[in-house]
């Protein structure tokens, strides 16, 4: 009987043991590959699953969830031979764990290895200058060469991330100058056009204000030709109604066009610049007596008209 229980020990030891072996546990997030005698059968998903213990064994426990690798700071010659430090992160996946598992050996190591080959590769086909303003070129035709690279390997590159481009000291110290040139050329240019500007509005103005000048002068030459017009006619008018009472006999009128006209003679002497000495009857009785004559004169010159 004690050999007997021994062996039903030996059984039960073995029995759970077996189990333990067959029983496979897999977390979210995660593949295993099954391989039997070496080579591989299926994969084993979250959950659960049951293997074959010493026939069948987890070969691989692929990572199935996204992941992030940096790149490490490396030298690139551009196009115009300038020397830069670049580096960079890749965000990649595994979509078919198979593959990442028995295509590659080594995956981390081989994708990083293609990524700073193609790194290198296509920052060297472009300038300086197209480096540090085309980042978000560089970073997708990076994309677009190691994700094709990669799809036999199971692996789907997400995204990659140049961080930081640092061209050499002296370089950087050039650029500077140049971008201080750059930024003192572009003001000149600011203040030359500000002065243009300013030349431009000043000579409207001016011109502006000639125009209203010269309408100015146009519209009071046109007030001034109408208003001699208007005093021409009047004095036309006059004229004829004064020459009409004349030939009526009234004397009246006679006096009042004599001493008009006697009136503005010397108001015209008056206001002379030259230097005259004049002797003549200011007073109001020899004014008056000149009238008189001259109004006799006329009534004289009536009488002997013929017909009158």
């Amino acid at each position: 009987m004690s050999g007997f229980g021994a062996f039903i020990i030996a059984a039960l030891i073995l029995a759970v043991l077996w189990v333990f072996l067959s029983v496979k546990s897999v977390p979210q997030g995660m593949q295993y590959t099954v391989e039997r005698f070496g080579k591989y059968t299926r994969t084993l998903t979250p959950g659960l699953s049951f293997i074959t213990p010493v026939i069948e064994r987890v070969g691989r426990e692929m990572i199935m969830m996204e992941q992030v690798m940096d790149v490490p700071s490396q030298e690139v010659i551009t196009k115009d031979n300038a020397m830069v430090t670049v580096d960079g992160v890749v965000f990649y996946q595994v979509m078919d764990a198979p593959k990442a598992a028995y295509e590659v050996n080594q995956l981390d190591l081989a994708i990083l290895n293609l990524v700073m080959t193609n790194i290198r590769t296509v920052m060297g086909s472009m300038d300086l200058d197209e480096l540090l303003s085309r980042r978000d070129d560089i970073n997708a035709r990076l994309l677009m060469v190691v994700d094709d690279a990669t799809t036999p390997w199971g692996i789907k590159v997400t995204r990659i991330e140049i961080k930081d481009i640092a061209p050499p000291k002296d370089l950087v110290e050039a650029m500077g100058r140049q971008m201080k040139a750059e930024r003192l050329k572009r003001a000149s240019i600011l203040e030359a056009e500000g002065l243009r500007q300013s030349e431009i509005l000043r000579a409207e103005g001016a011109q502006q204000a000639a125009i209203l000048e010269a309408e100015g002068r146009k519209q009071a030459s046109y007030r001034d030709a109408d208003a001699r017009e208007r005093l021409a006619e009047a004095e036309a008018k006059a004229t004829t109604l004064v020459s009409e009472a004349i030939s009526k006999g009234d004397i009246q009128a006679v006096n009042y066009f004599v001493a008009q006209k006697y009136i503005e003679s010397l108001k015209s002497i008056a206001e002379s610049g030259n230097s005259k000495l004049i002797f003549m009857p200011l007073e109001a009785s020899s004014v008056i007596g000149a009238l008189g004559g001259i109004a006799e004169l006329a009534k004289d010159i009536k009488h002997k008209t013929p017909g009158s």
